[in-house]
């Protein structure tokens, strides 16, 4: 377990234009506060000395997601070219497939690895999608693909977002859930430093 004062130490601070201060534990172990522009240091450290005893919990469950990710093997550069290939071959028509459903349009799929996102969706509709998407189920896959969609209508994750979600997949929450349990542990096949 991390002291308080080596959590300190792995700390970044990200400002926006957001309402909310909110917390993750990044798979590398830094703690990314997002905080509004207005909101001063002092209160964000008062934030954070709040949580110690979350981000200690959640650093907890990513070591152990590392051990168990390390036992199930690390994925090489060569596996990774061959996700990437899969994922270039089979993204691509789910997306065009969920677009024609939904009637949203969409510019270029750009397929990478990257250590702590699954997809994004640009303001100029580009969709960008992790080729670690081609180590989970189908259905997992699709909700992440719908999801980005849905960013075609809504660029934010608001209820009319959620409700846009919901009319193409309703069972998507089953999909959320497997994400959460699961999809830190396939990140950290890549990511374990």
């Amino acid at each position: 377990m991390q002291n308080t004062a080596s959590i300190k130490n792995n700390i970044v601070i990200v400002r926006s234009k957001r309402k909310t201060i909110s917390m993750t534990v990044r798979p590398d172990l830094v703690v990314e506060v997002r905080a509004p522009l207005y909101v001063s240091r002092t209160v964000i450290d008062e934030f954070i000395n709040e949580h110690n005893n979350w981000i200690e919990q959640h650093i907890s469950k990513l070591l152990e997601s590392r051990q168990e990710a390390e036992s199930a093997g690390i994925i090489t550069q060569e596996q990774l070219r061959e996700l990437a290939k899969k994922a270039a071959e089979y993204i691509p028509a789910r997306a065009a497939y969920f677009a024609n459903i939904m009637g949203v349009s969409y510019g270029r799929i750009t397929i990478r690895c990257q250590k702590t996102k699954w997809g994004s969706c640009s303001g100029r509709g580009n969709l960008n999608f992790n080729c670690l998407m081609m180590l989970m189920p189908e259905d997992v896959i699709d909700y992440l693909v719908v999801h980005e969609l849905c960013h075609r209508k809504e660029m934010n994750h608001s209820q009319r977002f959620w409700a846009e979600v919901e009319k193409v997949l309703p069972g998507y929450k089953n999909q959320e859930k497997w994400l959460k349990e699961n999809g830190g542990k396939i990140m950290m096949r890549v990511t374990v430093f």
